[in-house]
């Protein structure tokens, strides 16, 4: 597992060997920085919570995201999600699928934008089938085996069990996708698959935590 350990000031990043960075702080620099491998986060709780919206759009975070990535070895940019918890949709008179639905959007924008760094999708919801609707909306673009982020839970730090309960709902859910993908090789491979077949033997699924960024704070 590994561990980025979100900074405030960009110019402690050296002394980690892993780190999470926000591009609030990165906004108005101008020199480069020193650091090893990152992440760039988007600032997402904060612009959400304080304004209700993303002051910055989404071609200029991609900017920002061509721009600082340059910098050691930015491993992810995290796209720019809305949180779904109650007090943040009171923020935005908005529902949690409509989160969702602007989520993917952009996602799918940022994707499209930034060629220097991988573009981070973000799981959003509340409940754990909420999770799971929204991981079966983004479809064909999320891929075996890659990075997804899942939001909304570091406010809920304090229940453990909500949080298993929605970390367990998406492995169940990548489970079945996973399972899907390896049927779909059977039948395009021409393979005959019986009773006594199971396409799910010796898969583990997967990894609750391949890693954990500590910016629960921007």
């Amino acid at each position: 597992m590994k561990f980025y350990v979100g900074l405030h000031m960009p110019s402690h990043a050296a002394q980690f060997e892993r780190c999470m960075i926000s591009v609030a702080r990165l906004r108005d620099r101008k020199s480069d920085f020193e650091v090893g491998e990152w992440m760039m986060d988007s600032g997402a709780f904060t612009e959400i919570k304080t304004h209700g919206r993303y002051r910055d759009s989404v071609e200029q975070y991609a900017a920002h995201a061509e721009r600082w990535s340059r910098c050691g070895q930015c491993v992810a940019v995290v796209s720019q999600d809305y949180m779904c918890e109650p007090f943040i949709l009171a923020k935005t008179g908005l529902t949690t699928q409509e989160h969702q639905r602007l989520t993917i959007e952009r996602y799918d924008a940022l994707s499209a934008l930034v060629r220097s760094a991988y573009v981070l999708p973000v799981l959003q919801g509340y409940l754990p089938d909420e999770y799971v609707a929204h991981a079966r909306e983004y479809g064909e673009r999320l891929a075996h085996g890659q990075w997804v982020g899942v939001g909304s839970v570091c406010k809920r730090n304090v229940d453990v069990e909500e949080i298993e309960a929605v970390l367990m709902a998406i492995r169940r859910e990548a489970a079945r996708l996973e399972a899907a993908r390896l049927r779909r090789q059977a039948d395009g491979a021409g393979i005959v698959r019986g009773k006594g077949l199971s396409l799910l033997g010796g898969f583990d699924g997967v990894e609750l935590l391949g890693s954990q960024a500590g910016k629960g704070w921007q």
